[in-house]
């Protein structure tokens, strides 16, 4: 575990304090994601070798399937901004699958271009302002290197489990992605927004 190299912002606060209350009891109230997990990494199009980063890692649920989709030559590391998040990664014995880091998404202590492609389930979300975090994803990946933007819960079907009216101004509709991709380095190459799951598919532009 490594610490964050700037200060906390008020938004980095209000992440942490969100998700630090739940990060205990995350994986129990989540069992049977894993499938959808190892079914989003499966469309990445890793290889044998590759640089990834789980971003938003959370308790690193999608460590295991990237760790076997890049072998043992490959890179996997992991980024949180919670602490508590961390440590429950740790304590599922995720450590063993990749690299955790404490760092916010948007200021990566990582060199320009040094990943093939970059994981984020539920992310986008929780981003106040999701374009300096996906340009900062754009800074870190090489030209042509993908991005997978995923939930195991499609928009709607999360919308009616939260009790809550799907909005068009969702920062996850298609029309709204595609335009945020576009400025941020990215092209959306695909979107799966059914009822058992969400995954955009976006490439580097070069």
């Amino acid at each position: 575990m490594e610490p964050m190299p700037h200060e906390t912002s008020d938004e980095t606060a209000r992440v942490r304090e969100f998700f630090s209350v739940r990060a205990a009891r995350w994986d129990a109230r989540f069992p049977d994601d894993g499938p959808a997990y190892e079914a989003a990494v499966g469309e990445l199009g890793l290889r044998e070798g590759d640089s990834v980063l789980d971003a938003g890692c959370g308790t690193g649920r999608a460590l295991p399937p990237l760790r076997a989709a890049v072998g043992r030559r490959g890179t996997v590391l992991a980024a949180d901004v919670t602490p508590e998040m961390i440590a429950e990664a740790v304590r599922a014995g995720r450590l063993a699958s990749g690299r955790l880091l404490l760092a916010d998404v948007r200021r990566l202590p990582l060199r320009t271009a040094s990943l093939d492609a970059v994981f984020a389930a539920g992310l986008v979300s929780h981003l106040g302002g999701p374009e300096a975090g996906l340009r900062e994803l754009a800074r870190v990946v090489r030209p042509g290197g993908a991005l997978a933007l995923f939930h195991p819960v499609g928009r709607a079907a999360l919308a009616e489990r939260q009790g809550r009216v799907l909005s068009p101004d969702d920062v996850r509709a298609g029309p709204n992605l595609r335009t945020l991709l576009a400025g941020s380095g990215w092209r959306l190459t695909s979107l799966d927004d059914g009822e058992d799951r969400y995954l955009a598919l976006a490439a580097r532009a070069e």
